[in-house]
C-alpha cells in the first residue's frame, strides 16, 4: 500500500488483494449525513407515489367518457363582482413558490452560523405553508359545499374529477402540513441553539423536504388545474 505526500488520499494495491481490503474496510466516497441520505431516499420513494398518482389521473382523464370539468370555471372566484378565474390558485403557487425562497436563504443562513436569521426564515416558511394549507381548506369546503363535487360524483361532469382532486391535492396537502409541523420544530430548536455542537445539517434537510413539495406541487398545478 502506498501513501501519497500530502497524507490526504490512501491508494491500495492492485489486484484482488486490494478488492478484498477495499470491500472489507470502512470507507466512505461522499461525506454525506445519514440524515440527509435518509431524506433523500425517502424522497425517492414519495416521487414514486406522486408520479403513479398523476399517470393515474391523467389516464382516468383520457378515458372518461363523460364531460371533463372546465378548471378556470371550476376554480374561479367572483371578488366584487369580477369573475376571476384560477385567482386562488395562482394565489396559492405564488406562496408555495415565495416558501422555496425564503427557505433556500435559511439553509444559507444556517451554514453561515446566524441561528436567529435561520429560525426567523424557517418560520416565515411555515407560516407561508399554514397559509397555502389554509386556502387549500377554503377551496375544498367551496367545493364540497357550494359546488357539491363528492369523491363518487360531481354535477359538473365526470365523475371521476371529484375522486382524483381530493386524492392528490388531499395527498399533497398533507405532505405541506407535515412540513409545517417540521419546519416550526426545527426552526424553534434553532432559536434556542440545540445545534450549535453539531451543526446545521437538519435545516438543509428540511429544506429538502420542502423543495420537494413545492416542485410537486408546481406539476399538479400544470396538469390538474391548467389541463
Amino acid at each position: 500500500m502506498s501513501v501519497d505526500t500530502d497524507k490526504t488520499t490512501t491508494f491500495t494495491e492492485p489486484g484482488i488483494s486490494g478488492m478484498v481490503s477495499d470491500w472489507s474496510s470502512d470507507k466512505q466516497a461522499f461525506d454525506m449525513p445519514w440524515g440527509k441520505l435518509m431524506m433523500w431516499i425517502f424522497l425517492l420513494s414519495d416521487t414514486f407515489i406522486f408520479s403513479i398518482f398523476l399517470t393515474g389521473y391523467m389516464n382516468v382523464r383520457m378515458s372518461a367518457t363523460d364531460q371533463w370539468p372546465n378548471s378556470s370555471e371550476v376554480f374561479a372566484l367572483t371578488l366584487f363582482g369580477v369573475h376571476l378565474p384560477l385567482i386562488l390558485i395562482a394565489i396559492m403557487t405564488f406562496v408555495l413558490i415565495t416558501s422555496s425562497g425564503t427557505m433556500a436563504m435559511a439553509v444559507n443562513y444556517a451554514y453561515r452560523g446566524d441561528r436567529r436569521k435561520t429560525a426567523i426564515l424557517m418560520a416565515i416558511t411555515a407560516l407561508l405553508g399554514a397559509s397555502f394549507v389554509g386556502m387549500q381548506a377554503f377551496e375544498w369546503t367551496k367545493l364540497i359545499v357550494e359546488e357539491g363535487i363528492r369523491p363518487w360524483g360531481n354535477p359538473m361532469g365526470a365523475a371521476q374529477f371529484g375522486s382524483t382532486f381530493f386524492m392528490i391535492t388531499g395527498f399533497h396537502g398533507m405532505h405541506v402540513t407535515a412540513g409545517v409541523i417540521y419546519l416550526a420544530i426545527v426552526a424553534r430548536k434553532v432559536g434556542r441553539g440545540d445545534y450549535e455542537k453539531k451543526g446545521y445539517a437538519i435545516v438543509e434537510i428540511a429544506g429538502l423536504y420542502w423543495h420537494f413539495v413545492d416542485l410537486v406541487w408546481v406539476f399538479i398545478f400544470a396538469f390538474f388545474y391548467l389541463w
